[in-house]
C-alpha cells in the first residue's frame, strides 16, 4: 500500500507541472498578443500623427506663399 501513494503523488506532481507549463504558455501568448496589439496601434497612431504633420506642413507652405504675395502686391502697388 505504501507504493500506492508514492504512484499517485508522482502522477499528481507531473500532472501539476504539465498545468504550469500550460498556464506559463498560455501567459506568454496573451503578453505576445498583447504586444502585437499595442504595436499596431502605436503603428496605426504613429502614420496617423505623420499624416496630419505633413498637412499641417503643407497648410503652412500655403499660408506663407499668400503672405508673400499679398506683400509683393502691397510693395508693387506702393511704388506706382
Amino acid at each position: 500500500m505504501s507504493n500506492r501513494p508514492t504512484t499517485d503523488r508522482t502522477t499528481s506532481d507531473a500532472t501539476s507541472t504539465v498545468a504550469t507549463g500550460d498556464s506559463s504558455g498560455e501567459l506568454a501568448q496573451v503578453v505576445d498578443d498583447l504586444l502585437t496589439q499595442l504595436n499596431n496601434k502605436f503603428s496605426s497612431v504613429s502614420s496617423e500623427l505623420l499624416a496630419k504633420m505633413d498637412d499641417m506642413s503643407r497648410r503652412i507652405d500655403n499660408l506663407e506663399s499668400t503672405i508673400q504675395a499679398g506683400d509683393a502686391n502691397k510693395g508693387s502697388g506702393s511704388s506706382k
